[in-house]
């Protein structure tokens, strides 16, 4: 509300001709609008009635608004320092929970941590991977500055801010935010290098990790022919997602309805209340359990909109633009532009190993400021 008040109380403005509504915004629309429709038929509507009440009609509306938003470099600097400094701040917490061994939030974590051998941080969030994922989002914003700047007193603060929010991150022990970090940083690369040769390194390196997986499974406790091992080692998210699996297959043209997916799984699995899920921590699966093939289209639509919204034109260095492009564009407009489609691929990556995506406000934050960013200029 204030995004779209405090422009306004500046005074009159000359008019503006309204923002051009694309595929990407029909498709939104379009997956909230089906999500509800889906709702009727579930076992579990009021889960569906709270997600489509407190997430996806007010995060639609933070969308709209963020779209239509005048992103400045003020504005953008101003906002990537306030996001910087309270990651920071969330980071020390973070530091002071673990020299205290003790968290503030999550009993079901807490208790992990009096059994296990680790111990696992989440700062002010009630959960340390959707801490992790904030933590690698944010990583990816500064990295971005990291790799575009061209003043060392900007690369030695980032890097320090790395570095710290890096050690934050490691207290998480999230491995989805690892694997989310990864993905984004590797789309920086492409995005500020050669993109050929940024996902030939990282095909390298997932090779070399998927070898030693398999010649030393002893080494990193997971053995790829044991279901068990696999379980274990995803810290029981192969039973989900094989459930998941499953119940997609019983409705698989609509699903078993929106928002249904820890009651059917704990009918099916005859699980007690103690085991139940609220996802199959891989959103494709939780989406075609509970939406079917319409819904999953519907997904895999909105991701590839999204994608090519946000990856289209950006990156580059000025040495690698054209005359009339690197004029037109401001300089501080492609590290934005790649920080927010980094940051999208980080979320979708993590959402594919663990949950929330049009659940989180983050995604639609990236979708609103990436659309505003990729408007060309006038």
């Amino acid at each position: 509300a204030l995004a779209w008040l405090v422009p306004r109380l500046r005074g009159p403005r000359a008019t503006e001709p309204p923002r051009a509504t694309g595929w990407l915004e029909r498709v939104l629309g379009a997956a909230v609008v089906l999500y509800a429709v889906q709702a009727v038929y579930s076992s579990d509507t009021g889960k569906a009635v709270e997600q489509v009440a407190f997430f996806y009609v007010p995060f639609l509306l933070l969308f709209v608004l963020l779209r239509e938003l005048d992103w400045t470099p003020r504005l953008i600097a101003r906002c990537f320092a306030v996001l910087v400094a309270l990651a920071l701040v969330l980071v020390g917490i973070g530091f002071v929970e673990y020299q205290q061994r003790t968290l503030l939030l999550n009993p079901k974590v807490i208790a992990s941590n009096q059994v296990e051998s680790y111990f696992r941080v989440n700062s002010l969030f009630f959960d340390p991977n959707v801490y992790g994922r904030f933590l690698a989002l944010v990583m990816l914003a500064v990295a971005a500055v990291l790799v575009w700047s061209a003043t060392r007193r900007t690369v030695v603060l980032a890097a320090v801010a790395l570095a710290v929010l890096w050690a934050g991150l490691l207290l998480t022990l999230s491995q989805s935010s690892f694997a989310a970090l990864l993905a984004g940083l590797v789309v920086l690369a492409a995005l500020r290098w050669r993109a050929r040769r940024s996902l030939a390194i990282a095909a390298a390196v997932v090779a070399v990790g998927a070898a030693v997986v398999v010649a030393f499974p002893d080494a990193v406790r997971l053995d790829l022919s044991s279901s068990e091992s696999i379980n274990r080692a995803t810290s029981g998210r192969f039973d989900l997602m094989e459930g998941g699996i499953e119940l997609a297959a019983e409705r698989p043209v609509v699903g078993q309805g929106s928002g249904a997916f820890s009651k059917e799984y704990r009918r099916r699995e005859s699980a007690s209340s103690e085991r139940a899920v609220s996802a199959s921590h891989t959103i494709p699966i939780t989406v075609a359990a509970e939406q079917g093939v319409v819904g999953l289209a519907v997904y895999l639509a909105l991701l590839a909109l999204a994608l090519a919204r946000l990856l289209r034109g950006a990156g580059g260095s000025p040495a690698r633009r054209s005359p009339l492009v690197a004029e037109a564009a401001p300089a501080w407009l492609t590290p934005a532009r790649a920080a927010i489609a980094a940051a999208f691929v980080a979320l979708v990556v993590h959402t594919w190993l663990y949950a929330a995506f049009l659940e989180d406000p983050l995604s639609w934050t990236l979708l609103g400021v990436g659309t505003a960013l990729a408007r060309p200029p006038e």
